[in-house]
């Protein structure tokens, strides 16, 4: 999230992330330099719960610190950072200790010294330890706060420091020394000494690192106890590029899922952070978007995201929550937080336009992925009050649109292109709000059309058909409004990414046009304009969808939303292209998405470079602040998997639609449907069959 200030004062910029090893284990994390060294700056430390525990934890032999070789991920929760110490002494070049640090998200870490010389080693090991406790808002603002003063115990060699936020500690378990810990202002030491090391010898500590924010975050989301809540599919492809992405992808979500502590049914209500390091949390539009994406792998993540933000929803209005009846939380976090730049936010705070009815559309199609009734009936009413403040706030419009209004103080714009820029128009003018997004549009059509095939389920028919003369008044409005002719590009016309006063549309290609290709709120001339300029370069950078077209005023291939590739955006586009028979298209943006995937060692990052692929171009580069693992590019994935296979259930009919897209054949097992497995064989020549079909199913014909 970013405001921009009028000030002409020096501020702190955001720690960049390109070079910092995460790993997490939601909702703890560990932020690291390659060489595994915690000195302090930038986003460096130990967290929990948004807060850092420690961000300084350097290790000294002999008064120097090793030399780093090495770093290596044991799992999304766990890395290990190697070097080695030479002596000066000795009569060779080659090292003659190596020292490994395993640091693992949530517990510490441990270390390992090993003598591989053939003399005996005589070392003084000393840690260095020190924090901020600091909120993540601040570390993210690139702000350092004063050092929290340490106390020490000797007799059990801990570390412990308090403030009035938060409490952190260390305590070492060690194979034969016990340190000498030391306290003071600036922080503490635990030191071991003398450590003698025997040649082949080695020696080992245990470092354990905990501590939570003072006072501790009631009723806020914890680490799950039960494991995750979907199967693993099995994917046999002649691309290894899909088959890691989708299996890499699967591994980092395991460890951003957080519980709902509020669940009091017999399974716990699971769903998935935003990203690591910065939205280690529940938010509503993210969460639901990895719900939706995984919903083929089963039904109980979206279940458990529905609940965590059903008892969220909004009850009242409040002016600095954004909070009104019906409306869908933005962002969870454990206490109210300064963002810098003038932007305040609530511990609960409700300022996005579409996480609302993203939530319908995620319990609708939830249900045709067999969610069980019971778990749909003690939801809808829910979803229909979710519906209802849809309804109204369109009603409200004199346009008759879903646009967003904030408060100031609050989030400029409010759906997923957030930032203070996210809006141009083709001068490269920031255009304000408020402002009817086009995609926030696409989302409130979908969910008016899937709440009214439930309700019609239920036999509540004058309720189903009120919605669907709603979304067909407000299809009506869309095609009005949001046409821009254009004598230049791939086709005669696009659509605007949002329509602001007047009503006057934003004139410039942006991604937005590729979200509404599955929604239903285009007709068929529409979706084959809005794909030739999806596959166009303007748009396609060749390693993915760029968020505004590379030809207009502003365009940053590192702009946060002004030309920057989301891996969630292109995969959203290319079920988009699948789902519309537009598979050519879909494929070039697949081939692309893939192989930047490969220069990324398939952990996607939130969003990376919109630089053109060439036939020499180097590798796709991260956007330098941006979260990774993030929750919405690991499924993506499975969405990318899903739209390949053209996968369709309709649960009223029991039928299950398949139209492969993929030009290999692609077996995938262990998918879930009504709860029951599911495989699919794509021959990779547009047919399928089915040799694991849940009773009761059948393909869908044509």
């Amino acid at each position: 999230m970013f405001e921009s200030t009028d000030s002409s004062a020096p501020r702190s910029l955001q720690p960049l992330l390109h070079d910092v090893v995460i790993c997490v284990d939601a909702p703890a994390f560990a932020a690291s330099p390659r060489d595994g060294q915690l000195r302090g700056a930038h986003v460096q430390g130990f967290y929990d719960h948004d807060r850092r525990l420690l961000h300084t934890l350097c290790l000294l032999l002999d008064g120097r610190e090793p030399e780093p070789i090495g770093v290596q991920p044991l799992g999304p929760h766990q890395v290990r950072f190697t070097a080695v110490h030479r002596d000066p002494r000795d009569q060779t070049d080659d090292p003659t200790v190596i020292i490994e640090r395993v640091r693992t998200a949530g517990e510490g870490e441990t270390i390992a010294l090993r003598n591989v010389g053939t003399a005996e080693r005589r070392l003084r090991v000393e840690l260095a330890a020190a924090t901020d406790l600091a909120d993540i808002a601040d570390v993210k603002r690139g702000r350092r706060g004063p050092p929290v003063p340490c106390t020490a115990a000797s007799d059990d060699g801990s570390l412990e420091w308090h403030s009035f936020s938060g409490r952190a500690e260390i305590r070492s378990t060690a194979s034969r020394v016990d340190p000498e810990a030391a306290g003071g202002p600036e922080g503490g030491t635990l030191t071991w000494s003398p450590v003698v090391l025997s040649p082949g010898e080695s020696w080992q500590v245990r470092l354990t690192i905990a501590g939570r924010a003072v006072p501790e975050p009631s009723r806020h989301p914890v680490r799950p106890r039960e494991p995750a809540p979907w199967s693993e599919p099995a994917v046999e492809t002649g691309d290894r590029r899909l088959r890691d992405l989708v299996r890499w992808g699967l591994r980092d979500l395991g460890k951003l899922r957080l519980a709902d502590p509020l669940g009091d049914g017999p399974a716990e209500d699971q769903f998935i952070a935003a990203g690591c390091p910065w939205y280690l949390t529940l938010f509503g539009r993210d969460s639901i978007w990895s719900a939706r994406m995984l919903l083929p792998l089963g039904t109980d993540l979206a279940r458990g995201t529905l609940w965590a933000l059903a008892r969220r929803q909004g009850r009242v209005h409040d002016v600095f929550r954004e909070e009104a009846p019906g409306r869908i939380l933005h962002e969870l976090r454990p206490a109210a937080a300064q963002h810098g730049h003038g932007l305040l936010l609530p511990s609960h705070y409700y300022g996005s336009v579409d996480a609302t009815p993203l939530f319908v559309t995620l319990l609708a199609e939830a249900w045709n992925w067999g969610l069980p009734d019971d778990e749909v009936d003690a939801l809808l009413p829910y979803a229909e009050r979710a519906m209802e403040w849809v309804v109204e706030r369109t009603g409200d419009d004199a346009d008759g649109l879903l646009r967003y209004n904030p408060r100031p103080g609050g989030l400029r714009h409010q759906s997923w292109k957030d930032s203070v820029d996210a809006v141009r128009d083709a001068e490269g003018r920031r255009i304000e709000p408020p402002l009817a997004l086009c995609e926030v549009q696409g989302y409130a059509y979908e969910a008016a059309n899937g709440l009214a095939a439930l309700l019609t389920h239920r036999n509540r028919h004058d309720s189903a058909q009120r919605l669907l003369n709603w979304a067909e008044a407000l299809r009506k409005r869309f095609a009005e409004l949001f046409w821009i002719p254009s004598a230049e590009g791939p086709a005669s016309r696009y659509v605007a990414i949002a329509v602001g006063h007047g009503p006057t549309p934003v004139s410039g290609p942006a991604s937005n046009m590729g979200q509404l290709l599955s929604t239903g709120i285009l007709d068929e001339e529409d979706c084959c304009d809005v794909a030739a300029w999806l596959a166009h370069p303007q748009l396609n950078s060749g390693w993915g969808l760029r968020s505004r077209s590379a030809t207009v005023p502003g365009f940053n291939p590192l702009s946060y939303h002004g030309g920057s590739v989301w891996t969630h955006d292109t995969a959203i586009a290319l079920r988009g292209l699948c789902v519309s028979g537009r598979h050519q298209e879909a494929l070039a943006l697949m081939n692309g998405l893939l192989d930047a995937a490969t220069h990324f060692e398939y952990r996607m990052p939130e969003l990376y470079g919109g630089d053109a692929r060439t036939d020499d171009s180097p590798a796709p580069l991260a956007y330098p602040a941006a979260c990774r693992p993030q929750g919405w590019s690991a499924a993506s994935g499975v969405a990318v998997l899903t739209a390949l296979l053209g996968l369709r259930p309709d649960i009223t009919r029991r039928t299950l639609t398949a139209r492969p897209a993929t030009p290999l054949p692609l077996t995938v097992r262990g998918l879930v449907l009504d709860g029951q497995p599911l495989t699919v064989v794509a021959t990779g020549s547009g047919d399928c069959a089915f040799p694991e079909l849940p009773s009761g199913w059948r393909r869908a014909e044509g």
